[in-house]
């Protein structure tokens, strides 16, 4: 009953605050400009619904590490009408999205997000995140270039057979045995409390950003406290950041946006740089900052032969400097949420998730998105697309170092995208590597 009171109210909030729709005729107009570039595609803000729905589905997901996966994503969108000038110019009015999600292997995360384009009907944004996760099976290969080592093992753990090189994740991960069981395994614990504004200028296209946010984390091997390898490091004094913490983070960034349709862009470019400070002195428990230079553009390919072919690129650059616990330095933090690296379901997708760590990472994704069907089912418009991509991805001790290319990797695969009443996008991916192969199924886009 509460949950529906708040619904309830948060609609006739949005419906107060978001939309123009009881303004008289004479001031439903932008009340400021934005760039053309930023307006929706005719295509798109035709299947764009009005007022207030919801979509979700079951997430449901295997992989060895997790396990059987299952839970649900949705969200509340708030749209207003089409006499709203900001409808073809917005993805949405307003955003509230919820994410539950369990394993077999005790994964657990829960998180709820609200997202306000031009709240009050100003030049701000406001994005606010909780979240809450728990996970036995974050994986741990060390936070410098010691990482891109090809993975090795003793059959059975048996030192008196020969080495084996070069080996495939799931034969090391087999070979595990003994009192190498779990070695490259770690719990995580974190509740983390986001949020920020944003400012826009030059017509929508240039924002800042300031963002404030505290996380609590803690960082333990249960299933096996004496031989893993974050707590050998731990011990070694190599890394800091095992047992309990607490940070507190003030995030600055400027950000070049001008894609058409955020959720599912067909042209523009999107270029941010961010940064995080966390202080002693703030209430945090280490001194260290973090900078992430990030870039997406997004390119129609002969629109006249084909009607939705996209050809686009991603690229990310990370530093982290100062007294930095060792999750720390595969977290790059975006204005559109963090993005890990380098491995996993958003960058360098043929490799295991925080594979290859250290104080600077680098990486881009390619992807061509070609649609290729689109329906109405049961009110609901639907879009098909077919997305070959190719990732590679790097990492140094130091900026010096990163003319070194043999620490590159690559990776490459094939993807389904199906755009779900235009602002969701349901992601099913599959990768493959000299070392691994990978399937997703996510919500949104890699980038």
């Amino acid at each position: 009953m509460r949950t529906l009171k708040f619904i309830l109210l948060l609609s006739f909030l949005t419906g107060t605050f978001f939309s123009q729709n009881t303004l008289p005729d004479s001031l439903k107009k932008l009340p400021f400009a934005i760039a053309k570039e930023k307006k929706l595609p005719e295509d798109e803000l035709a299947d764009k619904k009005e007022g207030v729905y919801v979509t979700g589905v079951p997430d449901i997901s295997s992989d060895p590490i997790n396990g059987f996966g299952y839970g649900g994503e949705g969200a509340l969108f708030f749209n207003g009408k089409r006499s709203d000038p900001f409808f073809e110019y917005t993805p949405y009015r307003a955003e509230l999205s919820l994410a539950l999600f369990n394993t077999t292997n005790n994964q657990r995360e829960a998180k709820l997000g609200l997202d306000v384009p031009y709240i009050f009907n100003t030049k701000w944004r406001l994005r606010a995140v909780a979240a809450y996760e728990t996970n036995p099976n974050y994986l741990y290969f060390g936070i410098t270039e010691e990482s891109l080592k090809p993975l090795s093992y003793y059959p059975n753990n048996d030192t008196l057979k020969p080495l084996v090189q070069n080996s495939s994740f799931s034969n090391y991960d087999n070979n595990l045995v003994g009192n190498k069981l779990f070695y490259n395994t770690y719990t995580k614990t974190e509740a983390v409390l986001n949020a920020s504004l944003e400012r826009s200028f030059l017509e929508g296209k240039l924002r800042t950003l300031v963002g404030f946010e505290y996380a609590h984390i803690a960082i333990s091997t249960p299933l096996n406290p004496n031989n893993s390898l974050v707590r050998n490091d731990s011990y070694s004094k190599k890394i800091i950041g095992i047992g309990s913490y607490g940070l507190t983070l003030l995030q600055l960034g400027i950000i070049y946006d001008t894609r058409d349709l955020e959720t599912d862009p067909t042209k523009g470019v999107f270029a941010e740089i961010t940064h995080e400070q966390s202080l002693v002195a703030l209430g945090s428990t280490y001194n260290f900052n973090k900078t992430f230079l990030h870039a997406s553009v997004f390119q129609p390919f002969l629109p006249g032969t084909f009607k939705r072919m996209i050809l686009c690129g991603s690229f990310g650059l990370s530093s982290t400097d100062g007294n930095a616990p060792f999750l720390e330095y595969s977290d790059g933090w975006g204005s559109e949420g963090d993005i890990d690296c380098v491995g996993g379901g958003r960058t360098l997708r043929g490799y295991k998730m925080y594979r290859f760590v250290a104080p600077v990472i680098q990486y881009a994704d390619f992807e061509i998105r070609y649609r290729f069907a689109q329906l109405n089912l049961l009110k609901q418009h639907l879009a098909f697309s077919a997305v070959p991509f190719f990732d590679e991805g790097g990492v140094w001790n130091n900026f010096s170092r990163i003319v070194h290319t043999e620490n590159i990797r690559y990776s490459e695969g094939l993807g389904l995208r199906i755009a779900w009443n235009v602002n969701t996008i349901l992601r099913f991916d599959y990768a493959v590597s000299k070392e691994d192969h990978q399937f997703f199924f996510q919500f949104g886009h890699t980038f």
